[in-house]
């Protein structure tokens, strides 16, 4: 209890606040609780005029700082005359955009600023949404604010503050360069609000902030409102990773953990040599980890719901919950059954009943009314959306999530569990960083209703406690530029500011910023390594003569054996090229090598075409799949001929099943008496070699008994010189990176036609200025080519898809599409796309991706007025059926970019109303309730 001499201190000094910062008074009084300390250092260096920096974890409450920035423009400004002495004229109006890198962000923020200010004072601009755009506060996506920057907009007038929440997004490859695009351009007299995660490279990224944007404090803090305690769970048994906070520091793993999870490793590895011993058919005891259920059950018994618990797989998020569902759980009232009910009836209602049965809904909302539910990207964003509000108001108690759900979205929970720490990143299968793991466990404890929160993460044989503890101890994860110019940037900073002050600007972007303070430390790796060099010189020196000489001759040998090895191989591969270019249907052949070694008939040659010839297979194990010249060491010989059924289905299993045992009643050998034998060419038969070989033996080194210590100091010292080059290339790429890049789009961009000679931008360089999507050129020259002119909407629809949509993973087969004008459209665009990709590659840019033709068949029948289940049957996917989140995600972008053609000035009168009438066409059924959602 404090004295009321400290409380009388205390009051004094609220006192003088107020009256020094009195828009942060008036704010704090309607909050409802006390700012933290990071909260009112931020807010008072915003009322002091200086643009802010905040850094803190997730739900700390950084967000205060925004919404404080938006009351400051509400309030208008303090030094106005007006304001001061009451005159009828009103304060001078000041706007506040609050930026978010996601729509449903954006959406969430929207709502929470009208429930606070009214809805006459806040508007909303997404690409879905368009509401009260004039508004004094506008919530926006990041890509719209860049949009309204580069266009010049009128609505950019009077703004005062941006809020650039989770700014942290700028490492994103994909779209963080946005970000920075955006810090670069926004007028001087704006004062920036960024929000980020928890960065360890705080001081780094206000550095740049104060260089390009002026005054910029930074306000970090590593304090998290609601304490979180980390377990691992083994078995059926928890425990806590640490023993106390002082262990957490030092990274200690709890010694009973580890001794708990020794014995268990012990166990299993006991049991599996049993199982490999003599005679031993009966396997050893597998690790059996705690199933999904119970895990479930035990946090409910334990108090610790709601919980989201992450699975990174959408798959394995569904089977989760019908795992829950088949094992009886339920985590509801009767009464918060009922109000579960109601809210999704209310919330589905202009969703046709036939679509409702093909998205599962009826299994979806049992899984709801027994408190439970997945949450991921396939799913239809409505679904999505009702599970968020479902589980914020403590209705859904368990949520089986992906790591997109760890994204913004304010779904806090009272524990977090982890089933694994490896998750696929659209590539491969890649360890969680530490800031992954602090985003996704930082959910965990929600600020006001629970006293802490809980990560717990589930043991299996190949996660080692003290790996968790250094991903639960590393708090904080460098933030990394990922911005580079597009073509779009391009034509629109030579049309904004001119060539010469565009490369200015970007040489002011954080990318360049890091580049060039790297330069400095890779300088005195150089140096360091040219110190080394000189050492190993001196130990690798020989009394007997030249060592250098006599490596060299060493060096050229080998050399010289690599290159014959390439030789023959690429003459292996032409050979197996030639052959399998001559392969007809019916065509019985061995594959000698690789996982499909063995007899296979073809069933579609594929020749013709671009790039090698990969012939479409089904081998007599019933593999049905594309074979390449790498699977073959030596050519192919067509061994016997089959009959293949005119319209043969390669996905049945039963037609595989047959022409299977067709194969195998040739009598062919599967091996051919051979397995991939390859023949190779004596490497003494090469003159050159035998030559090098004896200038070898008649070197006077050669006599020395020292030669292969000598040697080795001497391959070390290739091997850092090779090191040392490779560093002085990077630090000259790094100086003047970005300019050197967007000097070759400029030149690019003048030989196609965009540019003019003198710098000026073209009509067509205006259209591509308006063109907002990653292949924004080749969307430009099909415009000015005529590609899509004359399609019908649907064939539109169709033919644009290509430019947008993206596999989530690579199919072999190339996707079908629609005859006779889509498929010319697509064709003269994969033209089109190749001539880029060759300009890009002899200038040394970035290719842009390739058209991918796997959405075209959905959006097309779609587009058509066709149902959603044959629609999503027609997707082009590995695991079957589009999901539905995805059918829509990537409908909405294809109307985004038809939207981009109806407006654009270079597309031709007819193509603009096809447009129009081909989004009208798509925005039905769950597109339209999405739209207005």
């Amino acid at each position: 209890m404090s004295s009321p001499a400290e409380r009388y201190a205390a009051a004094r000094r609220r006192a003088a606040q107020a009256s020094q910062f009195p828009a942060l008074d008036e704010f704090a009084l309607d909050l409802g609780f006390d700012l933290d300390d990071f909260q009112r250092e931020a807010c008072q260096s915003l009322e002091r005029g200086s643009g802010v920096l905040v850094c803190a974890p997730t739900g700390a409450g950084k967000t205060v700082v925004g919404e404080f920035a938006v009351h400051l423009a509400l309030r208008g400004r303090p030094d106005d005359p007006a304001a001061a002495d009451g005159a009828a004229t009103p304060p001078a109006r000041r706007k506040c955009f609050y930026t978010t890198p996601i729509k449903a962000l954006s959406n969430q923020k929207y709502h929470d600023l009208v429930a606070r200010y009214g809805a006459e004072q806040v508007g909303l601009l997404t690409g879905d949404n368009a509401i009260n755009g004039d508004a004094p506060v506008v919530v926006m996506t990041t890509e719209v604010l860049r949009n309204m920057l580069y266009a010049g907009s009128s609505t950019l007038e009077g703004l005062a503050y941006v809020v650039m929440d989770e700014v942290h997004y700028l490492a994103d490859r994909f779209r963080g360069g946005v970000w920075e695009e955006v810090i670069i351009h926004l007028p001087a007299s704006v004062t920036l609000v960024s929000l980020s995660a928890t960065v360890s490279n705080a001081e780094e990224f206000a550095d740049w902030l104060v260089t390009v944007r002026g005054e910029t404090a930074v306000v970090v803090s590593e304090h998290r409102p609601v304490p979180l305690w980390q377990h691992m769970l083994v078995g059926k048994r928890m425990f806590d990773l640490f023993h106390d906070a002082d262990a957490a520091r030092k990274h200690d793993v709890h010694p009973e953990l580890l001794r708990y999870t020794r014995d268990t490793m012990r166990r299993l590895e006991l049991g599996e040599g049993r199982s490999a011993g003599p005679g031993g058919g009966r396997r050893g005891p597998r690790w059996r980890g705690p199933m999904r259920p119970d895990i479930v059950d035990r946090l409910d018994r334990e108090g610790l719901l709601p919980a989201i618990l992450f699975i990174f797989s959408r798959a394995g998020c569904a089977a989760a919950v019908q795992q829950c569902l088949a094992a009886g759980l339920r985590l509801t009232s009767p009464d918060e059954r009922a109000e579960i009910r109601r809210v999704v009836e209310s919330r589905v209602t202009a969703i046709p009943g036939e679509d409702l049965t093909v998205l599962g809904y009826w299994e979806w909302l049992d899984g709801l009314e027994r408190g439970l539910a997945a949450h991921h990207a396939g799913m239809l964003p409505v679904f999505k959306e009702i599970v968020e509000e479902l589980f914020v108001r403590g209705l859904v108690k368990a949520v089986f999530a992906t790591e997109t759900l760890a994204l913004g979205i304010n779904m806090p929970a009272r524990c977090v569990v982890l089933e694994r720490l490896v998750k696929y990143n659209g590539e491969a299968h890649v360890d969680l960083t530490p800031g992954e793991y602090t985003q996704l466990t930082g959910r965990a404890g929600r600020r006001g209703i629970d006293v802490e929160g809980h990560a717990v993460v589930v043991w299996s044989p190949e996660t080692d406690p003290r790996h968790v503890a250094g991903l639960a101890s590393t708090r904080t994860y460098p933030l990394r530029s990922s911005f580079r110019p597009s073509y779009n940037m391009a034509v629109n900073l030579v049309g904004t500011v001119g060539a010469e002050p565009a490369r200015a600007l970007l040489e002011s972007s954080f990318a360049q910023f890091q580049a060039d303070r790297s330069v400095v430390g890779l300088a005195r790796q150089v140096q360091r390594n040219t110190e080394t060099i000189e050492a190993y010189g001196a130990e690798a020196t020989c009394h007997h003569g030249d060592f250098d000489e006599y490596f060299a001759l060493r060096v050229a040998i080998a050399d010289r054996e690599k290159a014959i090895a390439r030789q023959g191989q690429t003459q292996r591969k032409a050979a197996a090229v030639a052959s399998l270019e001559r392969l007809r249907i019916g065509d019985v052949i061995r594959v000698p090598s690789g996982r499909r070694a063995g007899l296979a008939v073809v069933l579609d040659p594929a020749t013709g075409g671009f790039g090698e010839p990969r012939p479409l297979v089904l081998t007599q194990d019933r593999w049905a799949g594309r074979v390449s010249p790498g699977d073959f060491t030596t050519p192919a010989e067509v061994l016997a001929r089959i009959r293949v059924p005119k319209h043969f289905n390669h996905r049945s299993p039963a037609a595989r099943r047959d022409l299977a045992a067709e194969v195998s009643g040739t009598g062919l050998d599967r091996h051919g008496g051979r397995r991939g034998g390859r023949s190779r060419q004596t490497p003494g038969e090469d003159h050159q070699l035998a030559q090098l070989r004896t200038e070898l033996r008649r070197h006077p080194c050669h006599a020395c008994p020292e030669r292969e210590e000598h040697a080795r100091w001497a391959e070390r010292r290739r091997r850092l010189e090779r090191d040392t080059e490779e560093l002085r290339e990077r630090v000259s790429g790094r100086t003047g990176s970005l300019a050197r890049t967007f000097d070759r789009i400029v030149a690019l961009l003048t030989d196609r036609g965009y540019l003019a000679r003198d710098g000026a931008v073209t009509d067509a360089g205006r259209m591509l200025g308006r063109i907002w999507t990653e292949a924004d050129l080749l969307v430009a020259e099909c415009l000015r080519r005529g590609v899509w002119n004359g399609l019908s909407p649907a064939e539109l629809a169709a033919a644009v898809s290509v430019v947008v949509f993206e596999a989530r993973r690579d199919v072999d087969e190339r996707a079908s599409l629609p005859r006779g004008p889509v498929a010319d459209a697509v064709d003269e665009t994969l033209k089109l796309w190749g001539e880029i990709e060759a300009d890009e590659a002899a200038r040394g840019l970035t290719a842009t991706r390739e058209p991918d033709l796997g959405f075209a068949w959905p959006v097309y029948r779609w587009a058509r007025g066709e149902a959603l289940a044959k629609v999503l049957g027609s997707g082009h996917e590995i695991d079957g059926e589009m999901p539905a989140g995805d059918f829509v995600r990537w409908a909405r972008q294809v109307v985004d970019l038809l939207g981009q053609l109806a407006d654009s000035g270079g597309a031709a009168p007819e193509l603009r109303s096809t447009a129009r009438q081909a989004i009208a066409a798509i925005n039905r059924g769950v597109l339209a309730y999405h739209t207005s959602a």
